[in-house]
């Protein structure tokens, strides 16, 4: 018995030195290559720096530059030119930026308010960095009132439209069977808009990240990742018997999420106009993001049409749906980063996608049950009305 036990041991240890070892010998392979190089000796071409110039915050004093070296080698930033001159800047913590090191410049230049403004940063190796202000105006300081002000404005384009749209409840609750399979077609549709939607906006935003944070890619692997993560929870959940109530109020507060991450990045988008100064832009975002995001409270109330939620499960949902656009606008407004942003419209597309998988098995299961088709023409015809929809409300956003 007692051998069996030290053969038990023995043979743990072997295993254990099968899994290691690959790693032992790549670690060994990598110190030979950083020792001793890997034999070419030719000398680089032209030196390769990168750059990312984050953000340009405007104050009584002058411009304050965020930057980030995202190259493969530390770089020194050795000269600022401003509209064509050249003109003396502060460097906190130094001007020599280690790789993925960060650094403000700080700037006295008088800039004029309205005025476009163009800054380059040149390194010791010559190369140059652009970063351009469109239309100068003082960017606005975190303070108390700028946080309740951005607040309200994400109040007005997330919760009060996804809560009107959810007022159409009462009068969906009256519809057929069929009329009730219609409704989830159209929800089908909407969310089949705002997936493709919140994927495109995620790539633009990727694209503008440092490449060597692959911006696009966290895109992709944002959604992938959210979906196949979500439908693992519903795997562990059918194994529970859910009735039409219980099952509807999980699939209606599925979408109130996916759509809140798609209202995140609305309220981006709004914080990042008025923090550049762009009030009209900010404004006109405010106006179509509100008749856009009615249509929203709709998908959301569809399966919750065999159910009977109370008042508190509205405002759950509508605070759910249109909350994130609060949180939203404050992070555009005060600290936008692409590369997060990306990483965020990534997950809301996967999870919206899901919703959608979700919800076509409960059309699937509902046309067999009443015999009918699952593609009928109403159905189509309301999934198509759906996507048109907000096409058309998206129309008002865009132009």
């Amino acid at each position: 018995m007692q051998t069996e036990r030290v053969v038990k041991k023995s043979n743990k240890k072997v295993v254990w030195l099968l899994g290691v070892m690959p790693l032992l010998l790549l670690a060994g392979m990598i110190a030979i290559i950083a020792t001793w190089g890997t034999g070419v000796k030719e000398q680089q071409a032209a030196p390769i720096e990168m750059l990312n110039i984050e953000r340009i915050i405007l104050t009584d004093d002058g411009f304050e530059v965020r930057v980030l070296n995202s190259g493969p080698k530390e770089l020194t930033v050795a000269q600022v030119v401003v509209d064509g001159s050249f003109w003396n800047a502060s460097y906190l913590p130094s001007s020599t930026l280690e790789r993925f090191g960060s650094a403000t410049i700080s700037i006295p230049y008088p800039w004029v308010e309205g005025d476009p403004h163009e800054i380059k940063l040149i390194t010791t190796n010559g190369l140059i960095f652009v970063g351009e202000v469109a239309a100068a105006i003082k960017t606005p300081a975190a303070d108390t009132n700028r946080f309740l002000q951005y607040s309200l404005i994400g109040f007005y384009v997330g919760v009060i439209p996804v809560g009107l749209g959810l007022l159409w409840y009462p009068f969906m609750r009256r519809f057929s069977s069929r009329g009730i399979q219609a409704v989830m077609a159209f929800t089908v549709g909407l969310l089949f808009f705002l997936a493709i939607d919140t994927i495109q906006e995620g790539i633009e935003l990727g694209a503008e990240a440092p490449g060597v944070f692959q911006g696009t890619g966290l895109v992709w692997f944002g959604a992938a990742l959210s979906f196949l993560f979500l439908i693992a929870i519903d795997q562990t959940n059918s194994k529970k018997s859910l009735n039409d109530q219980d099952g509807g109020k999980q699939v209606s507060f599925k979408i109130a999420g996916g759509i809140g991450l798609h209202n995140l990045g609305e309220g981006l988008a709004i914080g990042a106009a008025f923090a550049a100064g762009e009030a009209a832009l900010g404004s006109f975002l405010i106006i179509g993001f509100t008749l856009h995001n009615i249509t929203e409270g709709i998908g959301i109330a569809a399966p919750l049409l065999k159910a009977k939620p109370t008042l508190k499960t509205f405002l759950a949902l509508a605070v759910l749906g249109g909350g994130p656009a609060i949180i939203g606008t404050w992070v555009g407004g005060f600290v936008f980063n692409q590369t997060l942003a990306a990483l965020f419209f990534g997950i809301g597309a996967g999870a919206i996608i899901q919703v959608i998988y979700v919800i076509f098995k409960m059309i699937i299961r509902d046309a067999k049950a009443a015999g009918a088709p699952t593609v009928s023409w109403l159905n189509f015809s309301s999934l198509t009305l759906g996507v048109l929809l907000m096409y058309v409300t998206a129309l008002l956003v865009n132009f």
